[in-house]
C-alpha cells in the first residue's frame, strides 16, 4: 500500500487514536502536522506509530500543504482527525480501482452526524469533497478555510467519509460562527464588496433553499434547526464582512 495518510490537528486526543487507526487498514504511513496541542494528541500519535511535525497553524489550505513534503508516497489520503472512511471507501482504495483511468484526485461523499444521528438534510449530504489525491500533479489550495485540491482530472466516486464532527447544536453554531470570520476575511482579502441587503438576502436564500429544497422539511426540529444553522452562517459571514469593510474604507 504506497499510500500516506495525512491529519492536521489540534487538541484531538478524542479521536485521533480512532483515526490513526482506520488510516492504517489502507495506508502504509500516517503524517500529522499538529498545531502545539495542549492533550495528549502528539503523545497518542506517537504511540501509534504516527510521523509528528509541529507548525503553529497557518490556516486550513497551507497547513495541510505543509504536511505534503512529509509524506513518502505520492498518493494521500488526507482526513481530519474526526473523520473516518466508510467501508466502501476501504474496498474502494484496497482494489486499486483509484488507478484505473488518468484520474489524479477522487471526490468521496461526507456523511456528517450530530452524534450518532445522520444529517443527510438541509443541504449536508451528499457532501462530495476530495480528500484522496496524487501529490504530483493535485494540491491544497491557499484558502485559510474551506480549503479545496486543485486538480488536473477529479472524479467522484460514491463511497463515503464518516463525519463525526458535533455532540451538540452548541458546538455547530460556535463553529459556523468561528468559520464566518474567517470566511469574511478571506472574502475581503480577495477583493469581494457588499451592500448593507446581502447578508439578509443571503441568510433568506439559504434558509429557504435548505428548509424547502433539501429536504429540511421532512426532518421536524432537526430540519429547521440546520437550515436556520445554515442561514445564521450566510448571514452573518456578510455581516462581518460589512465590517471588515467599513473598518478598512
Amino acid at each position: 500500500m504506497e499510500i500516506s495518510g495525512l491529519i492536521i490537528t489540534f487538541n484531538e486526543e478524542k479521536n485521533i487514536g480512532k483515526c490513526i487507526d482506520a488510516l492504517l487498514k489502507v495506508c502504509d504511513e500516517v503524517v500529522i502536522v499538529d498545531s502545539f496541542s495542549k492533550d495528549r494528541t502528539v503523545e497518542i500519535a506517537k504511540e501509534k506509530g504516527a510521523k509528528v511535525v509541529e507548525q503553529a497553524y497557518l490556516g486550513d489550505g497551507p497547513q495541510r500543504a505543509y504536511g505534503l513534503p512529509f509524506c513518502k508516497n505520492d498518493w494521500v489520503l488526507n482526513l481530519d482527525a474526526d473523520e473516518f472512511i466508510d467501508k466502501d471507501a476501504e474496498d474502494f482504495i484496497l482494489s486499486k480501482k483509484y488507478l484505473e483511468g488518468n484520474y489524479d484526485a477522487f471526490s468521496f461523499r461526507v456523511k456528517n452526524f450530530l452524534r450518532d444521528k445522520l444529517i443527510d438534510f438541509s443541504g449536508w449530504y451528499p457532501d462530495q469533497k476530495v480528500r484522496f489525491f496524487n501529490k504530483q500533479s493535485a494540491h491544497f489550495s491557499d484558502a485559510v478555510i474551506h480549503q479545496k485540491v486543485i486538480t488536473k482530472n477529479e472524479k467522484k466516486v460514491s463511497v463515503h467519509i464518516l463525519h463525526y464532527g458535533w455532540d451538540s447544536y452548541d458546538q455547530i453554531i460556535a463553529k459556523k460562527n468561528q468559520y464566518s470570520g474567517w470566511h469574511a476575511q478571506q472574502l475581503y482579502e480577495k477583493g469581494k464588496r457588499i451592500n448593507a441587503f446581502k447578508p439578509v438576502l443571503n441568510g433568506t436564500v439559504a434558509f429557504i433553499r435548505c428548509y424547502f429544497f433539501k429536504k429540511g422539511v421532512f426532518n421536524g426540529t432537526d430540519g429547521l434547526a440546520m437550515a436556520v444553522i445554515q442561514a445564521f452562517f450566510s448571514y452573518v459571514k456578510y455581516v462581518k464582512l460589512l465590517k471588515i469593510q467599513k473598518e478598512n474604507k
